[in-house]
């Protein structure tokens, strides 16, 4: 059974990393119609993530797997029990998705606001019902003998979990701004490092009340374990530094949203759904685990395509790590009124040469390329045509 402590963590990892990927994707969604003041900006925002918030997904996707595959007890009582909340989860994420895809799609106003105003909600959506779920599966859920979920939809909305939800929409927002920051220049960037100034007092405070929470629903001594502590520790120092070092924010920010993930499961171990009906039905690692066969399979399959994921995502990380200005998503000034111009001249002659000759005079042949010479012998003929049919007229 060495192989399910083991898958324990493993499903940690990848809850946490999720967060940690996808929450400065959130932050994004959340923050691109407050720190982008026109479509330029608000494009320029959304760019920062555009190439790296579908692969950031693929943690969320991997992890609910992992729950299916090494854990089947707890995939099946945790997604019965919470199947409003999931599909509003699912819907969140699928509205999200979309969004990026089919805002740019027309140039219409109302149409972009639209999106960007889905974009927005889904955003908050997703990361509140997951902060929900999880706070759910420490603080207890109405489970029975036989580990079927009795409660219904609203038995989830316990004021700790939505704490919880809570608290994982403000580190998202924070760990949202510091990342438009370090991808950022100009005014979009001092916007970004001013709105993460600004949320990271209220995102320390309930970091600080959740871990509190977290620990004494736990059942902890008088002292918090060291995952606690660090987690309090780096929100406060992306508090500090927030101010000046946009770099060592995003890492203090990456720290303390990950190290708050990793709390809820290092207090919940060896449970992985606690019962409020009885502590007896509790849903435990051994209790709801796969065969050992099957775990065995799954390490070896992790051991082998883990690494190359990981590589993968880093190399994409590499190449997309330039910063973003909003000056890039601006119409150019110089080359519309140049061709405008051009257009009207050409306009101009047409009008002075058919006023002139009372017949309608062709373009002018190209100035340059192989078909100088033909074009001119066509302009010739066309001219002498004119001529002859003007002068039996």
């Amino acid at each position: 059974m060495a192989f399910v402590p083991l898958w324990f963590i493993l499903i940690t990892v990848l809850w946490a990393g999720f967060f940690v990927l996808e929450g400065f994707d959130m932050g994004v969604g959340m923050l691109h119609g407050v720190l982008g003041k026109d479509e330029a900006g608000r494009r320029a925002v959304m760019s920062t993530i555009g190439p790296l918030w579908d692969g950031n997904e693929v943690w969320l996707v991997v992890a609910g797997a992992a729950m299916f595959a090494a854990f089947p007890g707890w995939y099946a009582t945790l997604f019965s029990g919470a199947y409003l909340a999931i599909v509003l989860l699912l819907v969140a994420l699928i509205v999200r998705g979309v969004s990026f895809e089919y805002r740019g799609k027309s140039p219409a106003e109302r149409w972009r606001s639209t999106w960007s105003r889905l974009l927005i909600v889904a955003s908050f959506v997703a990361p509140l019902v997951i902060g929900i779920a999880l706070g759910d599966l420490l603080r207890g859920l109405p489970i029975g003998a036989n580990h079927e979920y009795t409660g219904n939809f609203w038995d989830l909305l316990q004021p700790y979990s939505i704490l919880v939800g809570v608290a994982l929409v403000s580190l998202c927002l924070l760990h949202g701004s510091t990342f438009i920051a370090l991808k950022t220049e100009g005014a979009l960037r001092y916007r970004a490092a001013k709105f993460a100034r600004r949320i990271a007092p209220l995102t320390a405070l309930l970091v600080l009340a959740f871990i509190s929470w977290t620990h004494v629903t736990a059942g902890g001594g008088a002292f918090l374990n060291p995952v606690e502590f660090l987690a309090i520790l780096a929100v406060l120092f992306a508090w500090g530094v927030v101010r000046s070092h946009e770099g060592w924010a995003f890492t203090a920010t990456t720290f303390a949203i990950a190290l708050s993930i990793i709390t809820i499961f290092v207090d919940l171990y060896p449970r992985v759904m606690v019962s409020s009906t009885n502590p007896a039905y509790s849903l435990t690692v051994y209790n709801s685990a796969s065969t050992p066969y099957s775990l065995k399979v799954m390490t070896v399959v992790a051991l082998v395509f883990l690494p190359i994921v990981l590589a993968y995502q880093a190399w994409t990380y590499f190449v997309f790590r330039r910063r973003i200005s909003d000056k890039s998503f601006r119409p150019s000034l110089t080359t519309r009124p140049a061709v405008s111009a051009t257009a009207a001249m050409a306009s101009e002659q047409a009008g002075q040469g058919a006023t002139q000759t009372g017949r309608v005079v062709p373009p002018p042949p190209p100035s340059s390329g192989r078909g100088r010479g033909r074009s001119r012998g066509r302009w010739r003929r066309l001219l002498a045509g004119q001529g002859r049919r003007g002068g039996r007229a």
